[in-house]
């Protein structure tokens, strides 16, 4: 549940609207404090600006407000919500609907003095600072953080979920009563309590959320570092060869791409690579879980005398363009942009290009392989050979089962993920999907995640994801193909993924292809106990040396 962002002019009303309303959206266990300033222009139109306090977003601006005949109306376009409420005869109270995904009753009532979303330091208080505990779910281990801070309001904190790259996540609550301490987030309907201990080191008490009540125990971080998981693989510089901020355009999209180029010492011209990232907002470093797996697998190559660009994905980082609308085919287009740049560099053998694509970049790879005759090779990265819908059917199954839980039940879940994407394939109508996917959805998981797990199956990416077999463009490529998968991957898997590649790579006369499933490694490269996501940002290796070794090796005889 994502708020918003609210804006500007309307008609002029006998109502006297000017001043802040504060008002609480809750879907389920989870709620949302809002805020929402308006003003009266000169030319009688109304302006406004909203805060979602609990998710430390203010003075986000209106799109557009109109008030007729005691309705309010106003629309927030860029996450696709709107408002409808009545205005009471005293103007002191409005009742009303939010929709955005769902329909969720929101009133407002109109604030008496000045509502407050900035805090003016104060002394520390003896448990201002950060606070560290580890939350067993069964199926991982997730590392929190609390960072209490005294203000002239009180207590006030954020929370980080460090393997989950969630950071500032504001509490909504902090009550402190002698060694008692509760920590309260309505905006997803968690609360710790926990008694903090006489040498103020520790706080030892309760996650509860969702029904689920967890032990956590919470320890004052001491050192910053604390706070970083060990990535012993992360180069320091300074790197014995060439770094470049480069930016290049996609004229037909009309957006422009940042990246990184990386360049071997001396004269060149060298062979060139561009990294296409995996699914996901990923910038240039494909950063995810505190790990930089681009980072590495450049700084490997380029010292190995391969010129190197990597690039923020459109929308993400300092790259321009929307994200959100964006498809496989979209992403495709970009790299090939990257491509045309990279041709145009005079350190760059421009005859010996390649391209090393990560999971869905392992499957824009052939894309771009199977119509542009000057791309020398590709080295897929857990690229898959099946389509989308099959994939994450069988991801759904195998992630299951690796996190504990019985195969029948496991099965279950796969079968109710193939309901959904069949939904999702079948019905063109976006109103009529998204009833659909809420009488689907409706048990199976909280109300509150309703909305966002209907925005996400209905989006673009993933309508063109689980429709598009890979095959397609496989069986057009004529260049060398490496094609590694990881034993141990989940998200795809190798005893489907591996054949369907091979045969589609023959279906094409391709002569020069190797595929290799690398033993105990997973969708990361990275090796792994069960190969779990759950695992990802745990282990401290990036990529595997052995990884690293074979893709640099086999590019070597290109």
């Amino acid at each position: 549940m994502l708020m918003l962002g609210l804006g500007a002019a309307g008609a002029a009303s006998a109502q006297n609207l000017a001043g802040d309303w504060q008002g609480t959206l809750k879907a389920g266990e989870a709620e949302l404090r809002l805020v929402l300033h308006i003003t009266k222009a000169d030319d009688g139109s109304w302006k406004g600006t909203l805060d979602s306090v609990d998710q430390g977003a203010n003075g986000i601006p209106v799109t557009s407000i109109s008030l007729k005949e005691s309705k309010l109306k106003f629309a927030v376009d860029e996450v696709k919500g709107s408002y409808e409420g009545t205005v009471n005869a005293g103007a002191t109270e409005i009742s009303g609907t939010w929709t955005q995904s769902q329909a969720l009753p929101l009133d407002f009532k109109r604030a008496t003095t000045p509502v407050k979303t900035e805090h003016a330091p104060a002394k520390a208080s003896d448990i201002d600072g950060a606070w560290m505990g580890t939350l067993d779910t069964g199926a991982a281990k997730l590392r929190v953080v609390f960072h209490i801070t005294n203000t002239a309001d009180g207590l006030i904190a954020t929370m980080d979920s460090l393997d989950q790259d969630m950071k500032g996540l504001p509490v909504t609550k902090v009550t402190r009563d002698g060694s008692s301490l509760k920590l309260e987030l309505k905006q997803i309907g968690g609360v710790f309590e926990g008694t903090i201990s006489k040498d103020l080191a520790s706080v030892t008490g309760t996650w509860s959320q969702a029904g689920n009540n967890l032990p956590l125990q919470l320890k004052r971080v001491k050192d910053s570092a604390e706070l970083e998981r060990p990535r012993p693989q992360n180069p320091a510089k300074p790197y014995p060869y060439r770094e470049e901020d480069v930016s290049f355009e996609n004229s037909a999209a009309g957006i422009r791409l940042a990246g990184t180029l990386t360049i071997p010492p001396g004269k060149g011209p060298f062979p060139g690579m561009i990294l296409i990232a995996g699914s996901g907002a990923h910038d240039r470093d494909e950063a995810l879980m505190g790990h930089r797996p681009f980072l590495v697998l450049s700084d490997y190559l380029t010292r190995r005398g391969i010129a190197v660009l990597r690039y923020d994905k459109r929308g993400v980082g300092e790259s321009e363009g929307n994200y959100a609308t964006a498809t496989t085919a979209d992403f495709a287009d970009d790299a090939e942009a990257g491509l045309a740049y990279l041709t145009t560099r005079a350190e760059v053998d421009r005859r010996k290009i390649g391209l090393v694509g990560h999971s869905e970049g392992a499957m824009i790879a052939p894309m771009l392989a199977a119509r542009d005759s000057s791309v020398a090779y590709i080295v897929m990265m857990a690229g898959p050979g099946i389509p989308g819908d099959e994939l994450l059917v069988e991801q759904t199954l195998l992630i299951a089962e690796a996190n504990g839980q019985t195969n029948e039940t496991a099965e279950k879940a796969a079968g109710e993920e193939r309901i959904i994407l069949s939904l999702v394939k079948d019905e063109a109508d976006s109103a009529v999907l998204e009833k659909k996917l809420r009488e689907q959805l409706t048990g199976q998981m909280p109300e509150a995640q309703i909305g966002a797990a209907i925005k996400s199956t209905s989006s673009p990416w993933f309508r063109y994801f689980i429709s598009y077999d890979p095959a397609t463009a496989l069986r057009k490529v004529k260049c060398p193909v490496l094609a590694v998968v990881g034993s141990k991957d989940l998200q795809v898997p190798p005893e489907e993924n591996i054949p369907a590649i091979r045969k589609a790579l023959q279906d094409a006369g391709n002569q020069k292809f190797e595929i290799d499933e690398l033993p105990g490694l997973n969708h990361l490269f990275q090796t792994a106990k069960t190969g779990s996501p759950a695992e990802y940002a745990q282990i401290e290796e990036t990529i595997s040396p052995t990884a690293l070794e074979k893709i640099a090796a086999w590019i070597a005889k290109q």
